[in-house]
């Protein structure tokens, strides 16, 4: 599936081995517009020393702990990633701030460590420019070092990744270029700019998603997006020539914003589909907030049904219930990493409360754990076989994959019914294929699952948020939460309740419940039902 430059960038990007170029920095250029204040994360700086990434709190007290094998691997990347330098309360900090980056200069020498790795290089080049911008100035030294980092990631370009890298990659240029003058910032701009003009429509769907599919992703895509908007209005005069420039970017980020809109439950937080996880974006709240504060309109959601028909998602209203759909391929095909195997599943909130929930994301690596959130067993869909709809293995790969198809959506009266087929299960024998109907009005939601062709056996999970309690008996019963309670039923005797978890934040597992139901080749059908007042 992989595209020929990621294979020759592979290899190329191994065999490589960059100098770091350590002449001093081109001249600092002086802001010529307004820095709008961005969105804040919640801060993760607890003591000058101390921080709590993925909810798992460490100390950086010599210098080899920059590197440390105590941590996991994506935390020590938050830890490069000077997120906190514009976070929440930021310049409370300040001095913890420029204390922290003369350190990260003394103690990560130029081109060693996971902190001169390309994407960490990249947010952090980033997060030192809009600390500048936000008025707490970088110094001289801090000044040079920003420009050694930019010199090598220009020839360290993730050309062999692409999506979401590359384009990190290309903002941070597009941030120096920006931040400094001369004929090398214009180089480093210029080549920032040309990676933007490319990947922006093809990493930004017609529908406004991101083409990963991860709600989280899109998340952090529409805050790249609005950052840059930012910095062409603090530089006008670096913007002006170009073709697909800001007026256009404004566009992109209204559909951007709606999308996300769509895509995040009464609370006001993402839905769990794909690599999805609480806190590693900032809110879409703070974002929103952003938005407007850069002036773009505010478009808040009007209708009671949205297809999402280019990332392959949909959404329904009605009266207190909200009901999210996947009927998306995993993700772009060369790019499959943050991909779960969640065709056909689904996420329900009621009276502004989520209820039935996909499992989410605790961690990235490789593992058992990992292997498990990403797969159909983890999701609010049918396993067949004991097989996942896309074969996804190790941390971030996918072998062969599900693709949806008849998907079809009808209105009677006051009932909305969406309908949708994948093919992920054709590899087995017997070639069986998982169709699913949705039927949803005020007061009920109906969903029927039918297995096409042979199978030995298969396997309808719903789970629970953990706040919601559930009474079980057999093929009936009720859900509550707070006051309000929601009444259940399966068509099929063979439903039991197990005990799992729930993750939704990196780091976080919260026991919950989730409703098992078997499907039998004698009885290749299943319907549930769940009503409430």
């Amino acid at each position: 599936y992989l595209r020929p430059i990621q294979i020759w960038g592979r290899i190329l990007f191994r065999l490589s081995r960059t100098k770091p170029d350590l002449r001093a920095g081109p001249a600092r250029r002086p802001i010529e517009g307004e820095w709008i204040l961005p969105a804040p994360r919640p801060a993760s700086m607890r003591s000058p020393t101390r921080f709590r990434f993925l909810n798992v709190e460490g100390e950086l007290v010599k210098p080899g702990d920059w590197n440390s094998e105590a941590f996991a691997k994506l935390w020590l990347y938050n830890l490069h990633y000077f997120d906190d330098l514009n976070a929440e309360a930021a310049t409370e900090r300040v001095d913890w701030h420029r204390a922290l980056i003369n350190r990260w200069i003394e103690e990560n020498p130029p081109g060693t460590g996971n902190g001169w790795e390309p994407y960490p290089l990249s947010l952090r080049i980033i997060n030192w420019i809009k600390w500048h911008f936000s008025g707490s100035e970088l110094d001289a030294t801090a000044s040079h070092s920003l420009a050694v980092q930019v010199r090598f990631l220009m020839c360290r370009l993730e050309r062999h990744i692409l999506g979401n890298h590359l384009f990190v990659n290309a903002k941070a240029l597009v941030f120096a270029g920006c931040f400094f003058e001369g004929k090398e910032a214009k180089g480093w701009l210029l080549n920032g700019l040309s990676i933007l003009d490319c990947q922006i429509p093809e990493q930004i769907l017609g529908d406004g998603g991101q083409f990963e599919r991860s709600t989280m992703y899109h998340a952090l895509s529409y805050e790249d997006m609005l950052d840059l908007l930012n910095l062409s209005k603090a530089f006008p005069s670096q913007f002006d020539a170009l073709e697909m420039g800001p007026r256009e970017w404004g566009k992109v980020i209204e559909g951007m914003g709606r999308w996300l809109r769509v895509m995040c439950h009464p609370d006001g937080e993402i839905a769990f589909f794909n690599d999805a996880a609480i806190g590693i974006a900032p809110s879409p709240g703070h974002l929103f907030d952003y938005a407007r504060r850069l002036g773009l309109p505010d478009s808040r959601l009007n209708k009671e049904f949205y297809h999402l028909d280019s990332t392959g998602y949909i959404r329904i209203c009605k009266g207190e219930a909200v009901l999210l759909i996947d009927v998306a391929p995993i993700g772009p095909d060369y790019l499959p990493g943050h991909a779960h195997a969640d065709t056909l599943s689904y996420e329900v909130s009621l009276y502004g409360k989520r209820v039935l929930v996909n499992s989410g994301t605790s961690r990235y690596g490789s593992g058992p754990k990992r292997e498990w959130e990403r797969s159909t067993a983890a999701h609010n869909t049918v396993e067949v076989n004991r097989q996942s709809s896309s074969e996804t293995w190790s941390g971030f790969r996918v072998a062969r994959r599900a693709y949806p198809f008849d998907v079809s959506i009808e209105q009677k009266g006051e009932t909305q019914i969406v309908e949708a087929a994948h093919d992920g299960f054709c590899r087995l024998p017997g070639q069986p294929v998982h169709r699913r109907r949705w039927i949803l009005n005020e007061k009920q939601l109906e969903v029927y699952d039918t297995i096409d062709g042979k199978f030995d056996h298969a396997v309808s999970r719903l789970y629970l948020q953990p706040d919601v309690l559930i009474n079980h008996n057999k093929s009936r019963g009720s859900i509550y939460w707070g006051d309000h309670k929601a009444y259940w039923e399966i068509s099929s005797s063979n439903s039991v309740l197990e005990a799992n978890h729930w993750h939704p934040e990196f780091g976080s597992s919260i026991a919950n419940k989730c409703l098992v139901t078997a499907i039998t080749p004698s009885e290749p059908s299943c319907r549930f039902k769940m009503e409430w007042d």
